[in-house]
């Protein structure tokens, strides 16, 4: 049976799909067969005629085991817009017994390692009153916590981390990216999240270029994943 990991972040755009495509890098090179999971993505392009998300292709890729676009990502919508609203507009309701449906196929697979990544922060609203965090919850997915360092990252990383403790699930480890190149007094800011974050550190990811990014996993430690 595969071991199971939900990424969140501390708020959107802190780098999650950036940071999975790491995790799952250290996974093979640590001699595991995993496969990205992106159960809700909004933002999505036409291709070939089916709606494709670009960070769900990015996990795809990244997959030891060739799998059909849908499998790694069930709920697609066109609108760059927050999914639930994207999906009222489309008028297909997020399912969380789909999502279900769709991680359960994954562990019918040869993986060792499944990562799933959310969208935007851990209260995703999915609609009806439900949020992403509850089907996580009912799941009993082990969490990794990315924190986007920037303004006001301490704080939204030490919220993030109450919610998930306080709706019961393991904190399996957390990775600091650095998303703002030109945040002030980086180093301390690092320090002091190191201090107060009690839970397994993975990583810390500088700011690193387009033709660097395939050096991430050069950043990531496994090791606490392994246990």
């Amino acid at each position: 049976m595969a071991n199971t990991f939900f990424i969140t972040g501390t708020d959107t755009e802190v780098g999650k799909t950036f940071v999975t495509r790491a995790l799952m890098q250290a996974g093979k090179e640590a001699g595991k067969q995993v496969l990205g999971y992106k159960p809700v993505a909004s933002g999505c392009e036409l291709i070939n005629g089916e709606l494709k998300n670009e960070d769900a292709l990015a996990l795809q890729a990244e997959s030891s085991i060739k799998l059909p676009y849908a499998m790694h990502n069930p709920y697609a919508f066109a609108p760059a817009i927050a999914p639930h609203i994207a999906a009222e507009q489309a008028a297909e309701p997020i399912e969380p017994a789909r999502i279900t449906e769709g991680l359960a196929r994954l562990k019918e697979t040869t993986a060792d390692w499944i990562f799933v990544e959310g969208a935007g922060g851990w209260r995703l609203p999915l609609g009806q009153g439900r949020f992403l965090s509850d089907w996580v919850k009912k799941e009993h997915i082990p969490v990794i916590l990315v924190v986007g360092a920037r303004l006001g990252c301490i704080n939204h990383a030490l919220l993030t981390l109450e919610a998930i403790r306080h709706d019961g699930l393991v904190v399996a480890g957390w990775v600091l990216n650095r998303a703002d190149a030109h945040m002030s007094h980086y180093e301390e800011n690092a320090a002091t999240l190191k201090a107060l974050i009690k839970a397994p550190f993975l990583g810390e990811l500088p700011r690193l270029t387009e033709e660097e990014t395939s050096t991430a996993v050069s950043y990531i430690d496994p090791a606490p994943l392994l246990k």
